[in-house]
């Protein structure tokens, strides 16, 4: 169930801004989220990660973050135990927060797994709603795999609705991310939740607000030339003419990079690439055959901008990161509509948009399997 789009849609630039909103990141990633979100306006006061180099990708990238997590090269936390989230209070930081946001981890609801939910030890809702009481943020935003929106999981999703309420009104939907010009088919389960009394300014993001996708070909196209591959400009114009599949692989339990299982491997090479691994450039002159991608090409695919932001680590390390990601656009866009709402319940003065009478309207659900 979603909130109404407005009537009348006037450009951002319409909406005033005031001092960035703040936020905390759990489960933070490589960052895909977090950057979005600093996009849309909001400062984070603290990240929480456990993966080594996902926290050094944070660190590398914004030094003035607080990331609590393990450090490259050392034992050492910035406080100890708390790059686990389940051990993580964030107690101190409350009245501070406007937006606590993440993507817990998606194995206890994945289609390519047993669907444990609340049974498999990886469930980190639970830990996310215990956070929300000790910080009591204005809004929530959590995104996890579509397979969470399965009817199976009706009754999972309702007790973490009862535990938000009635501080919070709560929505549930699925998102793809070519919506919001992300070159890649990546659909996405988000819960959204903000305080009762700024919930009726929420607006759900509209593909509509958004730029088409590119296709593989024009994301990676002048990537893919930069060595001077004489058939990069053929390869994008008449075989990677689609935007990308899902982005899968980068499994701790699974050896080095590739682009996922068979059936990842066979759409990728309907797209003129070579799915078995990734490449550490371009391909050069006389190049011959089915190309690869770069962990850096693979990160523009998840909406990165590889000139602004930089994933550390060695091939199977900064692919498992990009692999995991939440694309940067998906999250601003979130972002974007989270902070109107804020901003419009608090400063009665910015409202500057017409919306339409409020509807009903069916929760989305996904067949079963």
């Amino acid at each position: 169930m979603r909130p109404n789009r407005p009537q009348v849609q006037l450009p951002l630039a319409a909406v005033p801004v005031a001092a960035p909103l703040t936020s905390i990141e759990i489960c933070a990633g490589a960052g895909g989220q977090a950057r979005g979100l600093e996009l849309a306006g909001f400062d984070h006061l603290a990240l929480v990660e456990n993966d080594a180099w996902a926290c050094s990708t944070l660190r590398h990238n914004r030094p003035e973050w607080r990331v609590f997590g393990p450090h490259i090269g050392d034992l050492a936390l910035e406080r100890v135990g708390q790059g686990d989230v389940k051990s993580f209070d964030a107690t101190g930081y409350r009245g501070q927060v406007d937006l606590l946001a993440g993507g817990v981890p998606c194995p206890p609801f994945s289609k390519a797994g047993k669907q444990l939910g609340a049974d498999d030890d990886r469930d980190l809702f639970p830990a996310a709603v215990r956070l929300v009481r000790e910080c009591q943020p204005r809004a929530v935003m959590l995104e996890n795999v579509p397979g969470l929106l399965d009817a199976k999981f009706d009754d999972y999703r309702e007790s973490v609705e009862r535990e938000l309420a009635p501080d919070y009104v709560v929505w549930w939907d699925k998102v793809q991310a070519s919506d919001f010009g992300v070159p890649q088919l990546r659909p996405r389960a988000i819960l959204v939740a903000i305080e009762a009394r700024s919930a009726p300014y929420f607006v759900w993001p509209d593909a509509e607000d958004h730029r088409a996708a590119p296709t593989v070909g024009e994301a990676l196209g002048e990537r893919m030339a930069a060595n001077g591959w004489e058939g990069a400009a053929a390869w994008a114009s008449e075989q990677a003419t689609r935007i990308a599949p899902t982005l899968v692989g980068g499994s701790k339990k699974h050896g080095g990079p590739d682009l996922g299982p068979t059936r990842a491997k066979t759409q990728w090479r309907q797209l003129g690439v070579d799915g078995l691994g990734l490449a550490d450039a371009a391909p050069e002159p006389g190049f011959v055959g089915l190309p690869r991608l770069t962990v850096e090409m693979t990160a523009v695919l998840q909406g990165f901008d590889p000139a602004e932001w930089h994933i550390q680590g060695r091939k199977t390390n900064a692919y498992r990161q990009v692999g995991n990601a939440f694309p940067p656009p998906v999250a601003k866009a979130f972002g974007v509509r989270i902070r109107e709402a804020l901003r419009q319940e608090a400063e009665p003065e910015l409202i500057v948009r017409e919306r339409a009478p409020a509807r009903n309207e069916e929760r989305f659900e996904l067949p079963a399997a």
